[in-house]
C-alpha cells in the first residue's frame, strides 16, 4: 500500500513484486509504471545503469536502516523534491 509524505506517494518495490527484479528491470519497470523517482539503498546502480534518456531520477541513500531513515525524512524529501528526470543524487544519512 502506498505511504503518502508531504505530498510524495511511497510505494515499496515488494509491495508491487519488483523486490525480484535486476536493476535494469526495476527501473524500467518503475518507469512504465509512471514512477519520478527511484529511491534506494543501492549505492552500486548509480555505476551499474545508464541514466540517460530515463524519465526517473535515482535517489541513494547511504543507508537502509529505517531508524536512521527515518530521522532525516525532511532531508531525503528535498533531494526528491530537487530530482529531474535522469538525474541521480545521494542522500547522507548519519549513522549516529
Amino acid at each position: 500500500m502506498p505511504h503518502p509524505y508531504k505530498g510524495h506517494t511511497v510505494t515499496k518495490a515488494k509491495d508491487r513484486g519488483w523486490d525480484k527484479l535486476t536493476n535494469g528491470d526495476l527501473l524500467a519497470q518503475a518507469e512504465r509504471a509512471g514512477f519520478d523517482v527511484l529511491l534506494t539503498a543501492d549505492k552500486n546502480m548509480r555505476y551499474q545503469q545508464n541514466l540517460t534518456g530515463r524519465r526517473l531520477a535515482l535517489v541513494v541513500l547511504s543507508t537502509p536502516q529505517w531508524p536512521l531513515v527515518k530521522l532525516h525524512l525532511d532531508k531525503i524529501a528535498a533531494v526528491v523534491d530537487a530530482a529531474a528526470p535522469g538525474s541521480y543524487a545521494e542522500v547522507d544519512i548519519p549513522c549516529t
